[in-house]
Protein backbone atom coordinates (compact mmCIF):
# COMPACT_ATOMS: atom_id res chain seq x y z
CA UNK A 1 0.00 0.00 0.00
CA UNK A 2 1.27 3.47 -0.85
CA UNK A 3 2.48 5.26 2.31
CA UNK A 4 0.23 7.99 3.69
CA UNK A 5 1.66 11.42 2.96
CA UNK A 6 1.56 13.99 5.72
CA UNK A 7 0.41 17.39 4.45
CA UNK A 8 0.67 20.81 5.99
CA UNK A 9 -2.64 22.58 5.50
CA UNK A 10 -2.16 26.17 4.32
CA UNK A 11 -5.09 28.55 4.71
CA UNK A 12 -5.66 32.02 3.19
CA UNK A 13 -3.00 34.39 4.52
CA UNK A 14 -1.24 31.29 5.92
CA UNK A 15 -3.64 31.28 8.87
CA UNK A 16 -6.17 28.65 9.81
CA UNK A 17 -9.49 29.70 11.23
CA UNK A 18 -10.15 28.58 14.76
CA UNK A 19 -13.74 27.36 14.43
CA UNK A 20 -15.63 25.11 12.08
CA UNK A 21 -17.51 27.86 10.21
CA UNK A 22 -16.99 29.58 6.90
CA UNK A 23 -16.93 32.94 8.64
CA UNK A 24 -13.76 31.88 10.48
CA UNK A 25 -11.94 31.41 7.17
CA UNK A 26 -13.14 34.74 5.79
CA UNK A 27 -12.32 36.48 9.07
CA UNK A 28 -8.70 35.42 8.59
CA UNK A 29 -8.51 37.66 5.53
CA UNK A 30 -6.97 41.11 5.62
CA UNK A 31 -9.31 44.13 5.91
CA UNK A 32 -8.75 44.94 2.22
CA UNK A 33 -9.66 41.38 1.23
CA UNK A 34 -12.76 41.46 3.41
CA UNK A 35 -13.91 44.58 1.61
CA UNK A 36 -13.36 42.97 -1.78
CA UNK A 37 -15.21 39.81 -0.71
CA UNK A 38 -18.20 41.88 0.39
CA UNK A 39 -18.09 43.93 -2.83
CA UNK A 40 -18.00 40.85 -5.12
CA UNK A 41 -20.65 39.07 -3.07
CA UNK A 42 -23.04 41.94 -3.68
CA UNK A 43 -22.11 42.73 -7.31
CA UNK A 44 -22.11 39.14 -8.54
CA UNK A 45 -24.86 37.79 -6.28
CA UNK A 46 -22.70 34.89 -5.08
CA UNK A 47 -21.84 33.49 -1.66
CA UNK A 48 -18.98 35.02 0.38
CA UNK A 49 -17.06 31.76 -0.03
CA UNK A 50 -17.19 31.95 -3.83
CA UNK A 51 -16.24 35.62 -3.65
CA UNK A 52 -13.27 34.60 -1.50
CA UNK A 53 -12.17 32.16 -4.21
CA UNK A 54 -12.18 35.01 -6.73
CA UNK A 55 -10.17 37.26 -4.41
CA UNK A 56 -7.69 34.41 -3.92
CA UNK A 57 -7.21 34.54 -7.72
CA UNK A 58 -6.65 38.32 -7.67
CA UNK A 59 -10.05 38.94 -9.27
CA UNK A 60 -11.13 42.11 -7.53
CA UNK A 61 -13.66 43.76 -9.83
CA UNK A 62 -16.82 43.02 -11.76
CA UNK A 63 -14.95 43.39 -15.08
CA UNK A 64 -12.20 40.96 -14.07
CA UNK A 65 -14.89 38.50 -13.00
CA UNK A 66 -16.58 38.96 -16.37
CA UNK A 67 -13.33 38.09 -18.19
CA UNK A 68 -12.80 35.13 -15.83
CA UNK A 69 -16.26 33.65 -16.40
CA UNK A 70 -17.09 34.92 -19.91
CA UNK A 71 -13.90 35.78 -21.84
CA UNK A 72 -14.01 37.16 -25.36
CA UNK A 73 -11.46 37.53 -28.15
CA UNK A 74 -11.50 41.27 -27.54
CA UNK A 75 -9.98 40.62 -24.10
CA UNK A 76 -6.70 39.42 -25.65
CA UNK A 77 -3.71 41.75 -25.49
CA UNK A 78 -2.43 43.66 -28.52
CA UNK A 79 0.22 41.33 -30.03
CA UNK A 80 2.35 44.31 -31.05
CA UNK A 81 3.11 44.91 -27.37
CA UNK A 82 5.52 41.97 -27.64
CA UNK A 83 9.06 43.06 -28.36
CA UNK A 84 10.16 41.99 -31.84
CA UNK A 85 6.63 41.63 -33.22
CA UNK A 86 6.92 44.54 -35.65
CA UNK A 87 10.11 43.08 -37.12
CA UNK A 88 8.59 39.60 -37.33
CA UNK A 89 5.51 40.86 -39.20
CA UNK A 90 7.66 42.95 -41.55
CA UNK A 91 9.91 39.97 -42.39
CA UNK A 92 7.01 37.56 -42.96
CA UNK A 93 5.21 40.14 -45.09
CA UNK A 94 8.29 40.38 -47.29
CA UNK A 95 8.62 36.59 -47.47
CA UNK A 96 5.01 36.22 -48.59
CA UNK A 97 5.31 39.00 -51.17
CA UNK A 98 8.45 37.43 -52.66
CA UNK A 99 7.17 33.84 -52.43
CA UNK A 100 10.15 32.84 -50.30
CA UNK A 101 10.33 29.33 -48.86
CA UNK A 102 9.48 29.24 -45.14
CA UNK A 103 10.37 26.40 -42.77
CA UNK A 104 8.47 26.07 -39.47
CA UNK A 105 10.66 24.28 -36.91
CA UNK A 106 8.87 23.04 -33.78
CA UNK A 107 9.79 21.15 -30.64
CA UNK A 108 8.67 17.52 -30.43
CA UNK A 109 6.28 17.91 -27.49
CA UNK A 110 2.59 18.89 -27.53
CA UNK A 111 3.38 22.59 -27.32
CA UNK A 112 5.82 22.50 -30.21
CA UNK A 113 3.82 20.22 -32.50
CA UNK A 114 0.59 22.17 -31.99
CA UNK A 115 2.43 25.44 -32.57
CA UNK A 116 3.94 24.01 -35.75
CA UNK A 117 0.51 22.83 -36.94
CA UNK A 118 -0.89 26.31 -36.23
CA UNK A 119 1.77 28.23 -38.17
CA UNK A 120 1.93 25.75 -41.04
CA UNK A 121 -1.86 25.79 -41.40
CA UNK A 122 -1.96 29.58 -41.38
CA UNK A 123 0.82 29.98 -43.94
CA UNK A 124 -0.80 27.37 -46.19
CA UNK A 125 -4.10 29.27 -45.93
CA UNK A 126 -2.49 32.53 -47.07
CA UNK A 127 -0.71 30.81 -49.98
CA UNK A 128 2.83 30.67 -48.63
CA UNK A 129 5.50 28.23 -49.78
CA UNK A 130 5.90 26.52 -46.41
CA UNK A 131 6.97 23.21 -44.90
CA UNK A 132 7.62 22.02 -41.36
CA UNK A 133 10.23 20.03 -39.48
CA UNK A 134 10.14 18.42 -36.02
CA UNK A 135 13.49 17.15 -34.67
CA UNK A 136 13.99 13.59 -33.49
CA UNK A 137 13.96 13.43 -29.69
CA UNK A 138 16.79 10.90 -29.57
CA UNK A 139 18.97 11.81 -32.57
CA UNK A 140 18.62 15.60 -32.47
CA UNK A 141 17.68 16.33 -28.88
CA UNK A 142 15.82 19.41 -27.72
CA UNK A 143 15.89 22.74 -29.51
CA UNK A 144 16.98 24.20 -32.81
CA UNK A 145 19.62 21.76 -34.06
CA UNK A 146 22.36 22.04 -36.67
CA UNK A 147 20.59 19.25 -38.57
CA UNK A 148 17.53 21.48 -38.63
CA UNK A 149 19.59 24.21 -40.28
CA UNK A 150 20.77 21.69 -42.87
CA UNK A 151 17.17 20.69 -43.58
CA UNK A 152 16.28 24.35 -44.11
CA UNK A 153 19.16 24.72 -46.56
CA UNK A 154 18.16 21.55 -48.43
CA UNK A 155 14.60 22.84 -48.81
CA UNK A 156 15.79 26.23 -50.01
CA UNK A 157 14.28 28.08 -47.05
CA UNK A 158 15.26 31.69 -46.56
CA UNK A 159 13.10 32.16 -43.46
CA UNK A 160 13.01 29.74 -40.52
CA UNK A 161 10.44 30.19 -37.74
CA UNK A 162 10.89 28.24 -34.52
CA UNK A 163 8.07 27.28 -32.13
CA UNK A 164 8.67 26.39 -28.46
CA UNK A 165 12.44 26.51 -28.84
CA UNK A 166 15.25 28.73 -30.03
CA UNK A 167 15.77 31.28 -27.27
CA UNK A 168 19.10 29.67 -26.28
CA UNK A 169 20.18 28.61 -29.81
CA UNK A 170 23.00 31.14 -30.20
CA UNK A 171 25.31 28.98 -32.34
CA UNK A 172 22.52 27.52 -34.45
CA UNK A 173 21.11 30.95 -35.32
CA UNK A 174 24.60 32.11 -36.20
CA UNK A 175 24.92 29.12 -38.56
CA UNK A 176 21.54 29.93 -40.13
CA UNK A 177 22.52 33.53 -40.76
CA UNK A 178 25.77 32.36 -42.35
CA UNK A 179 23.62 30.31 -44.75
CA UNK A 180 21.50 33.42 -45.56
CA UNK A 181 18.53 32.11 -43.58
CA UNK A 182 16.71 34.60 -41.37
CA UNK A 183 15.32 33.22 -38.11
CA UNK A 184 12.22 34.30 -36.21
CA UNK A 185 11.98 32.71 -32.77
CA UNK A 186 8.64 32.00 -31.03
CA UNK A 187 9.57 30.74 -27.59
CA UNK A 188 8.56 31.02 -23.95
CA UNK A 189 11.52 29.44 -22.19
CA UNK A 190 14.06 31.12 -19.95
CA UNK A 191 16.73 32.87 -22.06
CA UNK A 192 20.42 32.44 -21.32
CA UNK A 193 22.75 35.38 -20.65
CA UNK A 194 23.40 35.75 -24.39
CA UNK A 195 20.45 36.02 -26.77
CA UNK A 196 20.67 34.56 -30.28
CA UNK A 197 21.08 37.10 -33.07
CA UNK A 198 17.74 36.27 -34.67
CA UNK A 199 15.91 38.55 -37.10
CA UNK A 200 13.15 38.72 -34.49
CA UNK A 201 12.93 37.06 -31.09
CA UNK A 202 9.43 36.70 -29.63
CA UNK A 203 9.55 35.61 -26.00
CA UNK A 204 7.49 37.49 -23.40
CA UNK A 205 9.94 36.67 -20.61
CA UNK A 206 13.09 37.88 -22.37
CA UNK A 207 14.68 40.90 -20.68
CA UNK A 208 13.00 44.17 -21.60
CA UNK A 209 9.93 42.70 -23.30
CA UNK A 210 6.93 44.88 -22.31
CA UNK A 211 4.27 42.29 -23.16
CA UNK A 212 1.91 42.37 -20.15
CA UNK A 213 1.34 38.62 -19.82
CA UNK A 214 4.44 36.50 -19.31
CA UNK A 215 3.11 32.94 -19.08
CA UNK A 216 2.14 32.10 -22.67
CA UNK A 217 3.01 28.68 -24.07
CA UNK A 218 5.26 28.44 -27.12
CA UNK A 219 2.16 27.79 -29.24
CA UNK A 220 0.58 30.79 -27.54
CA UNK A 221 3.44 32.98 -28.78
CA UNK A 222 2.93 31.59 -32.30
CA UNK A 223 -0.78 32.41 -31.98
CA UNK A 224 0.10 36.01 -31.09
CA UNK A 225 2.26 36.17 -34.23
CA UNK A 226 -0.71 35.07 -36.36
CA UNK A 227 -2.95 37.51 -34.49
CA UNK A 228 -0.51 40.30 -35.37
CA UNK A 229 -0.41 39.27 -39.01
CA UNK A 230 -4.21 39.14 -39.23
CA UNK A 231 -4.61 42.62 -37.78
CA UNK A 232 -2.80 43.96 -40.83
CA UNK A 233 -4.15 41.88 -43.74
CA UNK A 234 -3.52 44.69 -46.19
CA UNK A 235 0.25 44.38 -45.64
CA UNK A 236 0.04 40.68 -46.50
CA UNK A 237 -1.89 41.30 -49.69
CA UNK A 238 -4.84 39.48 -48.15
CA UNK A 239 -7.38 42.26 -47.83
CA UNK A 240 -9.08 41.41 -51.12
CA UNK A 241 -10.21 37.93 -50.07
CA UNK A 242 -9.88 37.81 -46.28
CA UNK A 243 -12.11 40.76 -45.49
CA UNK A 244 -14.01 40.23 -42.25
CA UNK A 245 -12.99 36.56 -42.03
CA UNK A 246 -9.80 37.36 -40.10
CA UNK A 247 -11.47 36.88 -36.71
CA UNK A 248 -12.98 33.52 -37.71
CA UNK A 249 -9.62 32.34 -39.06
CA UNK A 250 -7.85 33.33 -35.83
CA UNK A 251 -10.54 31.63 -33.73
CA UNK A 252 -10.06 28.40 -35.71
CA UNK A 253 -6.61 27.99 -34.13
CA UNK A 254 -7.81 28.22 -30.53
CA UNK A 255 -8.15 24.44 -30.26
CA UNK A 256 -4.44 23.99 -31.01
CA UNK A 257 -3.49 26.70 -28.50
CA UNK A 258 -5.68 25.00 -25.89
CA UNK A 259 -4.04 21.60 -26.34
CA UNK A 260 -0.59 23.18 -26.08
CA UNK A 261 -1.33 25.49 -23.16
CA UNK A 262 -2.93 22.85 -20.96
CA UNK A 263 -0.42 20.12 -21.85
CA UNK A 264 2.59 22.36 -21.16
CA UNK A 265 1.33 23.04 -17.61
CA UNK A 266 1.73 26.80 -17.88
CA UNK A 267 -0.50 28.94 -15.63
CA UNK A 268 -4.19 29.00 -16.57
CA UNK A 269 -4.52 32.63 -15.59
CA UNK A 270 -5.47 35.83 -17.40
CA UNK A 271 -4.79 35.54 -21.15
CA UNK A 272 -4.01 31.82 -21.04
CA UNK A 273 -7.32 31.18 -19.29
CA UNK A 274 -9.21 33.16 -21.92
CA UNK A 275 -7.50 31.24 -24.73
CA UNK A 276 -8.16 27.86 -23.11
CA UNK A 277 -11.77 28.57 -22.15
CA UNK A 278 -12.56 29.73 -25.69
CA UNK A 279 -10.58 26.84 -27.16
CA UNK A 280 -12.39 24.22 -25.09
CA UNK A 281 -15.67 25.58 -26.43
CA UNK A 282 -14.33 25.00 -29.95
CA UNK A 283 -13.00 21.51 -29.16
CA UNK A 284 -16.34 20.51 -27.66
CA UNK A 285 -18.52 22.01 -30.39
CA UNK A 286 -16.58 21.69 -33.63
CA UNK A 287 -13.31 19.77 -33.25
CA UNK A 288 -10.93 19.55 -36.18
CA UNK A 289 -10.63 16.01 -37.68
CA UNK A 290 -7.38 15.18 -35.85
CA UNK A 291 -8.69 16.16 -32.44
CA UNK A 292 -12.03 14.45 -33.07
CA UNK A 293 -10.16 11.25 -33.98
CA UNK A 294 -8.00 11.49 -30.82
CA UNK A 295 -11.12 11.88 -28.69
CA UNK A 296 -12.77 8.85 -30.27
CA UNK A 297 -9.79 6.48 -30.07
CA UNK A 298 -8.95 7.49 -26.49
CA UNK A 299 -12.43 6.69 -25.24
CA UNK A 300 -13.16 10.18 -23.96
CA UNK A 301 -16.62 11.66 -24.33
CA UNK A 302 -17.08 14.13 -27.21
CA UNK A 303 -18.56 17.44 -26.18
CA UNK A 304 -17.36 17.17 -22.57
CA UNK A 305 -13.60 17.47 -22.91
CA UNK A 306 -11.97 19.25 -19.97
CA UNK A 307 -8.49 20.66 -19.43
CA UNK A 308 -7.74 17.69 -17.18
CA UNK A 309 -8.67 15.22 -19.91
CA UNK A 310 -6.31 16.99 -22.30
CA UNK A 311 -3.46 16.76 -19.78
CA UNK A 312 -3.97 13.13 -18.78
CA UNK A 313 -5.59 11.53 -21.85
CA UNK A 314 -5.16 13.42 -25.13
CA UNK A 315 -1.74 15.05 -24.65
CA UNK A 316 0.08 11.80 -23.74
CA UNK A 317 -1.09 10.29 -27.02
CA UNK A 318 0.30 13.23 -29.00
CA UNK A 319 3.55 13.05 -27.06
CA UNK A 320 3.83 9.28 -27.41
CA UNK A 321 4.56 9.37 -31.15
CA UNK A 322 7.53 11.65 -30.50
CA UNK A 323 8.73 9.61 -27.53
CA UNK A 324 8.58 6.30 -29.40
CA UNK A 325 9.03 7.40 -33.02
CA UNK A 326 8.62 10.36 -35.37
CA UNK A 327 6.87 13.44 -33.91
CA UNK A 328 6.25 14.76 -37.44
CA UNK A 329 3.18 12.49 -37.37
CA UNK A 330 1.68 14.64 -34.60
CA UNK A 331 1.63 17.63 -36.95
CA UNK A 332 0.24 15.42 -39.70
CA UNK A 333 -2.65 14.37 -37.45
CA UNK A 334 -3.38 17.89 -36.24
CA UNK A 335 -3.48 19.27 -39.79
CA UNK A 336 -5.49 16.41 -41.32
CA UNK A 337 -8.48 17.50 -43.36
CA UNK A 338 -9.78 13.94 -43.82
CA UNK A 339 -11.41 12.36 -40.77
CA UNK A 340 -10.77 8.83 -42.08
CA UNK A 341 -7.06 9.55 -42.42
CA UNK A 342 -7.02 11.20 -39.00
CA UNK A 343 -8.72 8.18 -37.46
CA UNK A 344 -6.13 5.87 -38.99
CA UNK A 345 -3.31 7.97 -37.54
CA UNK A 346 -5.01 8.26 -34.15
CA UNK A 347 -5.17 4.47 -33.90
CA UNK A 348 -1.40 4.37 -34.37
CA UNK A 349 -1.06 6.97 -31.62
CA UNK A 350 -3.16 4.79 -29.34
CA UNK A 351 -0.93 1.77 -29.94
CA UNK A 352 2.27 3.74 -29.42
CA UNK A 353 0.87 5.23 -26.23
CA UNK A 354 0.37 1.70 -24.92
CA UNK A 355 4.00 0.96 -25.74
CA UNK A 356 5.07 4.19 -24.05
CA UNK A 357 3.14 3.27 -20.91
CA UNK A 358 4.84 -0.13 -20.78
CA UNK A 359 8.29 1.47 -21.04
CA UNK A 360 7.26 4.06 -18.49
CA UNK A 361 6.11 1.46 -15.98
CA UNK A 362 9.27 -0.66 -16.40
CA UNK A 363 11.55 2.35 -15.89
CA UNK A 364 9.50 3.59 -12.92
CA UNK A 365 9.64 0.25 -11.11
CA UNK A 366 13.38 0.00 -11.72
CA UNK A 367 13.98 3.57 -10.57
CA UNK A 368 11.83 3.06 -7.49
CA UNK A 369 13.82 -0.04 -6.56
CA UNK A 370 17.08 1.90 -6.85
CA UNK A 371 15.72 4.64 -4.61
CA UNK A 372 14.50 2.13 -2.01
CA UNK A 373 17.75 0.12 -2.05
CA UNK A 374 20.43 2.80 -2.31
CA UNK A 375 19.08 6.21 -1.31
CA UNK A 376 17.94 7.64 1.99
CA UNK A 377 15.00 9.77 0.90
CA UNK A 378 14.54 11.18 4.40
CA UNK A 379 18.14 12.46 4.47
CA UNK A 380 18.67 13.28 0.78
CA UNK A 381 17.27 16.52 -0.61
CA UNK A 382 17.14 15.36 -4.24
CA UNK A 383 17.01 12.22 -6.37
CA UNK A 384 19.43 11.88 -9.30
CA UNK A 385 19.44 8.52 -11.10
CA UNK A 386 21.32 7.28 -14.18
CA UNK A 387 20.76 4.09 -16.15
CA UNK A 388 22.03 3.70 -19.71
CA UNK A 389 19.10 1.43 -20.65
CA UNK A 390 16.25 3.81 -19.86
CA UNK A 391 14.33 5.00 -22.89
CA UNK A 392 14.89 8.75 -23.33
CA UNK A 393 11.27 9.20 -24.31
CA UNK A 394 9.91 8.30 -20.88
CA UNK A 395 12.43 9.62 -18.36
CA UNK A 396 10.54 12.90 -17.96
CA UNK A 397 7.33 11.03 -17.13
CA UNK A 398 9.15 8.77 -14.68
CA UNK A 399 10.84 11.77 -13.02
CA UNK A 400 7.38 13.28 -12.45
CA UNK A 401 6.12 10.03 -10.93
CA UNK A 402 9.10 9.87 -8.57
CA UNK A 403 8.43 13.46 -7.47
CA UNK A 404 4.83 12.46 -6.77
CA UNK A 405 5.91 9.45 -4.73
CA UNK A 406 8.87 10.84 -2.75
CA UNK A 407 8.34 14.62 -2.95
CA UNK A 408 11.92 15.41 -3.86
CA UNK A 409 13.35 17.23 -6.91
CA UNK A 410 14.23 14.43 -9.32
CA UNK A 411 16.54 14.06 -12.30
CA UNK A 412 16.42 10.96 -14.50
CA UNK A 413 19.41 10.38 -16.76
CA UNK A 414 20.02 7.97 -19.62
CA UNK A 415 22.73 7.62 -22.28
CA UNK A 416 22.12 8.42 -25.95
CA UNK A 417 24.94 8.09 -28.50
CA UNK A 418 27.63 8.53 -25.88
CA UNK A 419 26.01 11.56 -24.20
CA UNK A 420 24.11 11.44 -20.92
CA UNK A 421 20.76 13.18 -21.32
CA UNK A 422 18.23 13.85 -18.65
CA UNK A 423 14.90 15.28 -17.55
CA UNK A 424 14.47 17.23 -14.32
CA UNK A 425 11.24 17.74 -12.40
CA UNK A 426 10.73 19.76 -9.24
CA UNK A 427 8.54 20.31 -6.21
CA UNK A 428 6.60 23.45 -5.29
CA UNK A 429 8.84 26.37 -4.40
CA UNK A 430 12.11 24.93 -5.78
CA UNK A 431 13.36 26.50 -9.03
CA UNK A 432 15.10 23.57 -10.70
CA UNK A 433 16.20 25.69 -13.68
CA UNK A 434 18.12 28.03 -11.34
CA UNK A 435 19.54 25.03 -9.46
CA UNK A 436 20.88 23.62 -12.74
CA UNK A 437 22.30 27.04 -13.60
CA UNK A 438 24.41 26.86 -10.46
CA UNK A 439 25.82 23.56 -11.76
CA UNK A 440 26.19 24.62 -15.40
CA UNK A 441 29.98 24.22 -15.37
CA UNK A 442 29.29 20.46 -14.95
CA UNK A 443 26.79 20.34 -17.85
CA UNK A 444 27.06 20.34 -21.63
CA UNK A 445 23.76 22.20 -21.89
CA UNK A 446 20.44 22.69 -20.14
CA UNK A 447 17.18 24.61 -20.51
CA UNK A 448 13.59 24.71 -19.39
CA UNK A 449 11.31 26.17 -16.73
CA UNK A 450 11.15 26.64 -12.98
CA UNK A 451 9.65 23.18 -12.45
CA UNK A 452 10.81 21.18 -15.49
CA UNK A 453 14.06 21.16 -17.44
CA UNK A 454 16.22 19.11 -19.79
CA UNK A 455 19.97 18.66 -19.59
CA UNK A 456 22.96 16.81 -21.01
CA UNK A 457 26.17 15.75 -19.26
CA UNK A 458 29.50 14.30 -20.32
CA UNK A 459 29.50 10.61 -19.23
CA UNK A 460 32.73 11.15 -17.31
CA UNK A 461 31.17 13.93 -15.24
CA UNK A 462 27.90 12.31 -14.16
CA UNK A 463 29.08 11.62 -10.59
CA UNK A 464 30.52 15.12 -10.37
CA UNK A 465 27.21 16.59 -11.50
CA UNK A 466 25.22 14.43 -9.07
CA UNK A 467 27.36 15.65 -6.18
CA UNK A 468 27.09 19.29 -7.25
CA UNK A 469 23.33 19.18 -7.77
CA UNK A 470 22.73 17.45 -4.44
CA UNK A 471 24.84 20.10 -2.72
CA UNK A 472 22.79 22.89 -4.31
CA UNK A 473 19.53 21.14 -3.38
CA UNK A 474 20.70 20.61 0.20
CA UNK A 475 21.57 24.30 0.48
CA UNK A 476 18.30 25.61 -0.98
CA UNK A 477 15.71 23.14 0.26
CA UNK A 478 14.33 23.75 3.74
CA UNK A 479 12.25 21.35 5.82
CA UNK A 480 9.28 23.58 5.02
CA UNK A 481 9.78 23.20 1.25
CA UNK A 482 10.19 19.44 1.64
CA UNK A 483 6.85 19.15 3.42
CA UNK A 484 4.06 19.01 0.83
CA UNK A 485 1.47 21.74 1.24
CA UNK A 486 -2.24 21.41 0.83
CA UNK A 487 -3.53 24.85 -0.05
CA UNK A 488 -6.95 25.24 1.52
CA UNK A 489 -8.88 28.00 -0.21
CA UNK A 490 -11.67 28.32 2.32
CA UNK A 491 -13.22 26.68 5.33
CA UNK A 492 -16.80 25.81 4.62
CA UNK A 493 -19.89 24.49 6.29
CA UNK A 494 -21.33 21.62 4.27
CA UNK A 495 -24.72 23.33 4.37
CA UNK A 496 -23.31 25.80 1.84
CA UNK A 497 -23.16 23.11 -0.86
CA UNK A 498 -26.39 24.06 -2.58
CA UNK A 499 -27.09 23.46 -6.29
CA UNK A 500 -26.48 27.17 -6.96
CA UNK A 501 -23.13 27.06 -5.15
CA UNK A 502 -21.98 23.97 -7.05
CA UNK A 503 -23.23 25.35 -10.36
CA UNK A 504 -21.25 28.57 -9.93
CA UNK A 505 -18.21 26.63 -8.73
CA UNK A 506 -18.29 24.58 -11.94
CA UNK A 507 -17.76 27.80 -13.89
CA UNK A 508 -14.35 28.24 -12.25
CA UNK A 509 -13.06 25.62 -14.71
CA UNK A 510 -10.89 25.14 -16.69
CA UNK A 511 -8.50 24.27 -13.89
CA UNK A 512 -4.73 24.28 -13.98
CA UNK A 513 -1.71 26.02 -12.43
CA UNK A 514 -2.75 29.39 -11.04
CA UNK A 515 -6.38 28.30 -11.03
CA UNK A 516 -6.36 24.91 -9.37
CA UNK A 517 -9.59 23.17 -8.43
CA UNK A 518 -10.48 24.73 -5.05
CA UNK A 519 -9.76 22.69 -1.95
CA UNK A 520 -12.05 23.30 1.02
CA UNK A 521 -11.80 22.34 4.66
CA UNK A 522 -14.73 21.31 6.83
CA UNK A 523 -14.19 20.99 10.56
CA UNK A 524 -15.59 18.47 12.99
CA UNK A 525 -17.79 16.67 10.47
CA UNK A 526 -19.74 13.61 11.56
CA UNK A 527 -18.92 10.24 10.03
CA UNK A 528 -22.04 8.39 8.88
CA UNK A 529 -21.67 4.64 8.68
CA UNK A 530 -18.48 2.60 8.34
CA UNK A 531 -15.71 3.55 5.89
CA UNK A 532 -14.50 1.00 3.36
CA UNK A 533 -11.81 0.38 0.74
CA UNK A 534 -13.09 0.07 -2.82
CA UNK A 535 -11.39 -0.58 -6.13
CA UNK A 536 -7.62 -0.12 -6.15
CA UNK A 537 -7.02 1.37 -2.68
CA UNK A 538 -9.74 4.03 -2.82
CA UNK A 539 -11.31 5.18 0.47
CA UNK A 540 -15.09 5.61 0.45
CA UNK A 541 -17.24 6.87 3.32
CA UNK A 542 -20.15 9.20 4.13
CA UNK A 543 -20.44 12.28 6.30
CA UNK A 544 -23.56 13.90 7.74
CA UNK A 545 -24.29 17.54 8.47
CA UNK A 546 -27.62 18.82 9.80
CA UNK A 547 -29.42 15.81 8.39
CA UNK A 548 -27.82 15.97 4.92
CA UNK A 549 -25.59 13.05 3.95
CA UNK A 550 -22.68 13.47 1.56
CA UNK A 551 -20.70 10.82 -0.30
CA UNK A 552 -16.93 11.13 0.03
CA UNK A 553 -14.18 9.31 -1.84
CA UNK A 554 -10.40 9.53 -1.53
CA UNK A 555 -8.68 8.09 -4.59
CA UNK A 556 -5.54 6.12 -3.63
CA UNK A 557 -6.09 7.13 -0.01
CA UNK A 558 -6.86 3.71 1.44
CA UNK A 559 -4.08 4.22 3.98
CA UNK A 560 -6.15 6.92 5.67
CA UNK A 561 -8.86 4.46 6.76
CA UNK A 562 -7.18 4.09 10.16
CA UNK A 563 -8.02 7.74 10.89
CA UNK A 564 -11.71 6.88 10.52
CA UNK A 565 -11.70 3.84 12.79
CA UNK A 566 -11.07 3.08 16.46
CA UNK A 567 -14.19 4.88 17.62
CA UNK A 568 -13.54 8.11 15.74
CA UNK A 569 -16.85 9.83 14.98
CA UNK A 570 -15.76 13.34 13.97
CA UNK A 571 -12.89 14.48 11.74
CA UNK A 572 -11.60 17.48 9.81
CA UNK A 573 -11.59 16.88 6.05
CA UNK A 574 -9.91 18.63 3.13
CA UNK A 575 -11.71 18.07 -0.15
CA UNK A 576 -12.61 19.34 -3.58
CA UNK A 577 -16.11 19.10 -5.00
CA UNK A 578 -17.23 16.92 -7.86
CA UNK A 579 -20.73 16.09 -9.01
CA UNK A 580 -22.28 12.67 -8.77
CA UNK A 581 -25.74 11.55 -9.80
CA UNK A 582 -28.45 10.23 -7.50
CA UNK A 583 -32.07 9.47 -8.53
CA UNK A 584 -31.51 11.39 -11.76
CA UNK A 585 -30.27 14.52 -9.98
CA UNK A 586 -26.75 15.92 -9.77
CA UNK A 587 -25.50 15.89 -6.18
CA UNK A 588 -22.19 17.13 -4.74
CA UNK A 589 -19.57 14.49 -4.03
CA UNK A 590 -16.63 15.25 -1.76
CA UNK A 591 -13.31 14.27 -3.32
CA UNK A 592 -11.13 13.81 -0.25
CA UNK A 593 -7.56 15.14 -0.25
CA UNK A 594 -6.67 14.63 3.41
CA UNK A 595 -8.16 13.79 6.81
CA UNK A 596 -7.09 14.97 10.24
Amino acid sequence: MKPVREYRWIFPNDRAGSSDSTSASIAAQSPDSLGLIKKLTDELNISPTLAQLLVNRKIDSYEKARVFFRPDMSDLHDPFLMDGMEKAVERITRALANQETILVYGDYDVDGTNGTALLWSFFRTVGANVSYFIPDRIKDGYGLSHRGIEVAKERGATLLITVDCGVTAVEQVRAARAANIDVIICDHHEPSDTLPDAYALLDPIKPGCPYPYKALSGCGVAFKLVQALLTRPETLGLQSWLGDKADALLRSYLDLVTLATTADIVPLTEENRSLVKLGLDLINSNPRPGIRALVETSGTKPGRISAGQIVFILAPRINAVGRIGDAMRAVELLTCESYDKALSLARVFEEENRTRRKLDEEAFLEAQQIVEDFLDVEADSAIVLHQESWHPGVIGIVASRLVERYYRPTIMLTTVDGVVKGSARSISGFDIHQALKRCEDKLLQFGGHKYAAGLSVDPDRVDEFKEAFNAVAKELLTDELLTPRLNIEAEIDLDELTPKFVGTLNRFAPYGPGNMRPIFAARNVELYGPPKIVGNNHLRFKVRNNGRVFDAIGFNLGGLIERLQNGTRRVDIAFSIDEGEYAGELVPQLKIRDIK
